[in-house]
């Protein structure tokens, strides 16, 4: 059988190989013509092709599962899920520090805080408990009062116990985590997306009913790759854009 042929790639050392090679091949994969074959090259191939390791490319490829785009059969070999699409979320790679420069800059209410429920499509991030610690808040402009954006964070109880929350109307949550709560961050896993607005979050944000909004949605890793914190962000659609700067 005929396999897909993913485009080349050069690759930047200041980013992680796994990422680029993922976002590589995840472009390959949304930009392919209708008549494409499905299945993708070994992985030894693939590696090969982009001139990484094994263990490297098994990552990226894991990162493509996760995503949907992929599946995977033992013995079979890996495929292309036909109803990839172009559209699906994309995944942005920065640093802690432009994450806390993103969620700098305004006055902060807090709207409420207090043990949760996990909800259902989050208890994969959470396998071992059945509650967490949620604090939600509203950001406002500071110097027209405009509110611009509702975040609502669910944080593993045993961080949460050390958060103050008068630390959340001075400093972004995950400044809080790093440097009030001392947790060592590993990574944050960024997913962007549009949406319309409902009931809640338009009356909070004051804008009309079904107004574009940008959806964020941050999970933070600790260094034994906990998640310790998840981050939903409705972002007014007429007060923000993201841009991504990519290195040649």
């Amino acid at each position: 059988m005929t396999t897909f042929a993913p485009d080349s790639l050069a690759l930047n050392r200041k980013l992680p190989l796994w990422y680029q090679v993922s976002q590589s091949l995840r472009a390959s994969i949304l930009g392919r013509s209708p008549e494409a074959p499905l299945r993708l090259p070994t992985e030894d191939a693939l590696a090969a092709h982009y001139g990484v390791s094994v263990l490297t490319m098994r990552q990226a490829l894991k990162e493509l599962e996760t995503e949907g785009l992929i599946s995977r059969h033992r013995r079979r070999g890996t495929f292309i899920e036909p109803s990839a699409q172009r559209g699906a979320p994309v995944r942005l790679l920065g640093s802690v520090d432009a994450i806390v420069a993103q969620q700098s800059g305004m006055s902060t209410e807090l709207l409420e805080h207090g043990r949760t429920a996990v909800p259902p499509e989050l208890s994969e991030y959470f396998p071992d408990l059945t509650e967490v610690t949620g604090f939600r808040r509203l950001r406002s402009d500071e110097e027209t009062g405009e509110p611009t954006n509702h975040a609502y964070n669910y944080v593993h109880p045993e961080v949460a116990a050390a958060i103050d929350p008068a630390d959340l109307l001075r400093w972004p949550m995950t400044k809080v985590l790093r440097d009030a709560v001392g947790v060592r961050i590993s990574r944050i896993t960024d997913t962007v997306e549009a949406r319309l607005a409902d009931p809640e979050t338009a009356r909070l944000l004051q804008i009309p009913l079904l107004s574009p909004i940008l959806h964020y949605t941050g999970v933070t890793y600790d260094e034994d790759g906990r998640a310790v914190d998840i981050a939903r962000i409705h972002y007014r659609g007429d007060c923000f854009s993201f841009t991504v700067t990519m290195d040649a």
